[in-house]
């Protein structure tokens, strides 16, 4: 930021300055855009015109607008480096995802942390994870441990991939398949290759919070769509659809991340309806799928891989270390995607993938996973009688999955109790830190894995007073 915008006298032509300046800050207005007129910026913050022209003039001269003669201002300063951070400098830090998410990849082991995402490091599989290791030492090629792998990943693991998707009715030939990093990965591939900035993205709201900092990366315009027990509400998506023309709509079908909800068939149908007019891309995260017990309809099956794009990894169920992920969508996109890979990572790994692809063929995997559900069932039963001692009570009843998303007793800020729980070396995951309309003011979202012992109850107690 220029020196002297940021540090001008409080008066009305400092303010109109610096409301400029910090849209371009925050990418609101990038090189080359025009900034609003004399005429509109006086009516929107209420001050004269003379003003705003001697506040446009005062930023002409230092370089960071230019004059068009008959055409207004336009944006000439260069970007300032995208710092994250401070996007959302004015935000409480307790419900800001970066915050959040630095408190919980925070190493050490002096803190419990039932607002992270994972599974605890005792129920990851172990035993299976060394058995394929050795495996791979020992008849691994010299292309597997030590070359890159093609763009789109190895054949193998997309070939299983692929039979992974039949299951839940979404048909797909390897082709359509791209081995990633991890689902975030994927995410941004896929935003980088749809998206221009100040395009309107659609979340759930509430939705993981990860979509909304990764989508400020990629500088979209971020509208929250309340999301209900059997999916997002509808009426409230159509008028969206008609008032935005949204680019995509990201969004979790089976256990929704944070509220465990899970989308019905009468509400995946409606929606793929309602999106079809305005060419609406859906991205479907199912990063959570394999804990559900029963599973849940899947948009890409309805949809057939044309509108939507399926994304997901390996890191809940098998480990975070070893990154591993996928998209499967149409194949003319993929070729686009592939390209983007490359360009911006080359390949995902062959170990990797050759790691994953052995657990899969050998039914380690699927035991794995089934252990892993009943343990979880047992778990949220445990951790949602003992909150309830408390007052704190689910939003829904997931159909599986690792996280109960609460309601606070009456009265209560989930902001508040978070910092008093960090004071006690407990790192909580507050609603609004998932929100994009900052509805959740009493919400928590937490991970019963990570729950164990008292401490966690005993810092509720006094955190909610």
């Amino acid at each position: 930021m220029v020196e002297s915008a940021e540090h001008l006298e409080p008066t009305l032509v400092g303010q109109v300055m610096r409301l400029i300046q910090t849209r371009i800050d925050r990418r609101q207005y990038t090189p080359g855009a025009r900034i609003p007129s004399v005429r509109a910026m006086a009516e929107s913050m209420g001050v004269s015109k003379s003003t705003v022209v001697e506040a446009y003039g005062r930023l002409a001269a230092e370089g960071i607008v230019q004059p068009r003669l008959g055409s207004g201002f336009y944006v000439a300063a260069p970007l300032a480096p995208l710092n994250l951070a401070e996007l959302s400098a004015d935000t409480d830090p307790t419900v800001d995802p970066l915050w959040v998410m630095r408190q919980s990849l925070r190493p050490g082991e002096d803190s419990l942390r039932p607002g992270c995402g994972w599974l605890p490091e005792s129920w990851m599989p172990h035993e299976m994870m060394r058995k394929a290791l050795r495996s791979a030492a020992r008849d691994g090629s010299g292309p597997t441990l030590f070359e890159y792998g093609p763009a789109q990943g190895a054949d193998t693991l997309r070939a299983l991939i692929t039979r992974r998707l039949l299951e839940q009715g979404v048909e797909a030939v390897p082709d359509q398949v791209m081995i990633t990093d991890s689902c975030t990965q994927a995410i941004d591939l896929v935003c980088r290759f749809l998206l221009e900035p100040g395009d309107t993205v659609l979340v759930d709201d509430p939705c993981y919070f990860n979509f909304k900092a990764l989508l400020r990366a990629h500088r979209a315009h971020v509208v929250g769509v309340p999301f209900t027990a059997n999916g997002p509400d509808l009426s409230v998506f159509a008028s969206l659809l008609e008032a935005h023309r949204p680019r995509i709509y990201l969004t979790n079908s089976g256990l929704q991340n944070p509220t465990g909800a899970s989308l019905t068939a009468p509400v995946a149908h409606r929606l793929l309806k309602l999106s079809e007019p305005y060419g609406l891309v859906i991205v479907e995260d199912d990063i959570f799928g394999d804990f559900e017990e029963q599973p849940s309809p899947r948009l890409a099956a309805f949809d057939g891989l044309d509108r939507v794009v399926r994304v997901s990894s390996f890191s809940k169920t098998l480990s975070a270390s070893m990154r591993c992920g996928y998209i499967a969508c149409r194949p003319d996109w993929l070729r686009g995607l592939a390209d983007l890979r490359m360009v911006t990572g080359m390949a995902s790994s062959p170990l990797n993938a050759e790691l994953v692809a052995s657990m899969l063929m050998d039914g380690s995997y699927r035991r794995h996973v089934e252990r892993i559900r009943t343990r979880l069932s047992q778990q949220r039963q445990i951790v949602k009688t003992k909150l309830a001692r408390l007052g704190i009570v689910p939003f829904v009843e997931p159909a599986g999955g690792m996280f109960l998303w609460c309601q606070l007793p009456e009265g209560c800020d989930a902001a508040k109790v978070a910092r008093l729980a960090r004071a006690e070396n407990v790192v909580l995951a507050p609603g609004n830190a998932f929100s994009v309309s900052g509805a959740a003011t009493r919400f928590v979202r937490f991970n019963v894995t990570q729950m164990e012992g008292d401490k966690v109850y005993a810092a509720l107690r006094r955190a909610i007073g």
